[in-house]
């Protein structure tokens, strides 16, 4: 059994606030290791970075996720006691719901209506007048994510809904101000999630197919009707994680000004380039920074003894970023995915594992297709220009980040 490598102090919380996506990375280069004990919130924290250790990380047999999200993820991300929290046949039932919402038909559908609400969204802006893209495309996203789930929105709700559910996202490293904000727009947009769901079951809200219908008639794995907490909850991490694919958009469009042979490149080869392209930026740019899980058993792993109960994190930023893993990792370089080994447990941007038996995220592919129309729409249908003098720096020692500007652009004319 090997001497595990432990920080001293009596909580490192702090730290991971101040340092954010390089907290562990720092620990790893400082200890010579891939795995080391820390503690945070209150907590003894075993961190691990790796495809190896991404790979134990989702062993089943090892691992589970009730337990393991801090209430504070639970009260503004989450929900509380929500798929993430989830194992067994639960999680599988559960699972599968999400997984019916992601046919080929529905992506395709989710695609046509990106496209849609980015051209009636330009059509808006004005050649004098710049905007601040990524408030622009949360709101833009929070009408699509509403019109694919069903979800009734009024034109006068859409800036207030797509702040609640920013602010959802926003909250994950947030201490005072902003994680207060985060509960806020939990409580106001699970109260708005309730009504509907309620409204749908007694027959106000048509059957139309959606994800709302799905949810609201959804029945666990003992055969009992969702509750309308529930059902709300389950519904927003529907929403929700399409709205934050504004942040990948962002560094999209940020790697296109950073490199911009990539825009000529996604004109020339087309869909298969850019679908390395969009793999690139979210391999490359700081999204998630980790997960956690908790030991179910006692066990060793190379020569790391495990305890029940343990909890663990794994890096998702420094497995992406991992010279083990990659050629030179700090390189932008879509073509790596024509060129390199790529595969569950190394690519981790939203997490790892199997998606239909394991807890990778389903909506990878709803992250994918969103990011691809996108892309596609600034590359070959809008002309803009970025605005120069603004911060297009990143801070990564805030969780989540975004270039710091937040990407000023103008539109120019239409192609």
């Amino acid at each position: 059994m090997v001497n595990l490598p432990k920080e001293n102090g009596l909580d490192h919380t702090f730290d991971l606030l101040t340092e954010g996506y390089r907290f562990m990375q720092k620990r790893f280069d400082s200890f010579q290791t891939k795995v080391f004990e820390t503690r945070l919130m209150g907590k003894k924290m075993i961190c691990m970075v790796g495809r190896e250790a991404v790979e134990l990380f989702y062993d089943a047999s090892r691992f589970q996720r009730s337990g393991a999200i801090p209430k504070r993820v639970q009260k503004t991300l989450f929900g509380e006691k929500g798929i993430q929290t989830m194992d067994g046949s639960a999680h599988h039932v559960r699972k599968a719901l999400f997984l019916s919402l992601m046919t080929k038909e529905r992506l395709s559908y989710l695609q046509e209506l990106t496209l849609e609400q980015w051209r009636a969204r330009t059509k808006k802006w004005t050649t004098d007048k710049s905007v601040v893209l990524f408030d622009e495309a949360e709101e833009v996203l929070c009408e699509v994510a509403c019109l694919w789930a069903g979800v009734p929105l009024k034109e006068s709700e859409v800036s207030t809904r797509a702040y609640d559910l920013g602010a959802l996202i926003d909250a994950l490293g947030g201490v005072g101000p902003r994680y207060r904000e985060g509960r806020d727009a939990r409580i106001r947009t699970e109260k708005w999630i309730e009504s509907l769901i309620e409204e749908y079951r007694r027959g106000e809200i048509p059957h139309n197919g959606s994800a709302l219908e799905a949810i609201a008639k959804h029945r666990d794995e003992n055969g009992n009707l969702l509750d309308t907490h529930m059902a709300a909850v389950e519904l927003i991490n529907i929403i929700r994680p399409i709205v934050a694919v504004a942040r990948f958009i962002i560094f999209g469009m940020l790697a296109l000004y950073q490199f911009p042979e990539e825009k000529n490149k996604i004109r020339q080869h087309g869909d298969h380039y850019l679908e390395n392209f969009v793999q690139e930026v979210r391999r490359y740019y700081p999204f998630a920074p980790f997960l956690g899980a908790m030991a179910k058993t006692e066990f060793e792993w190379k020569g790391v003894h495990f305890k029940k109960g343990d909890t663990v994190l794994i890096d998702l930023y420094g497995t992406n970023h991992d010279p083990e893993c990659w050629r030179n990792p700090d390189q932008f370089k879509p073509d790596r995915f024509d060129e390199e080994q790529v595969d569950l447990y190394n690519f981790v941007p939203q997490g790892g594992g199997h998606v239909t038996t394991g807890h990778r995220c389903p909506g990878e592919d709803v992250t994918v297709t969103i990011m691809k129309a996108s892309i596609f729409y600034f590359v070959n249908e809008l002309d803009y220009e970025v605005l120069q003098g603004q911060d297009l720096s990143i801070n990564m020692a805030r969780l989540p980040t975004l270039p710091n500007s937040r990407m000023v652009i103008q539109k120019q004319k239409n192609f």
